[in-house]
């Protein structure tokens, strides 16, 4: 199974998103300028769904993954 989460990082990263703190268990929580809103990123994303989701809430429109 594929791991996305460096990938979904590495995107926040290139959009100007960035880490703000840890959040509950392998949650971190990141702030989007672009939708100017918290972002909660699972640690261990093993789906391209949830990496998509994360994308759609930072504002990103981005679908390779």
């Amino acid at each position: 199974m594929a791991e996305y989460e460096k990938r979904v990082r590495d995107i926040l990263k290139e959009n100007d998103c960035y880490f703000v703190r840890h959040g509950k268990g392998d949650h971190d929580i990141w702030f989007s300028p672009i939708t100017n809103h918290p972002i909660t990123v699972d640690g261990k994303i093993k789906s391209r769904h949830t990496a998509n989701s994360i994308m759609k809430e930072a504002g990103i429109d981005y679908k390779e993954l």
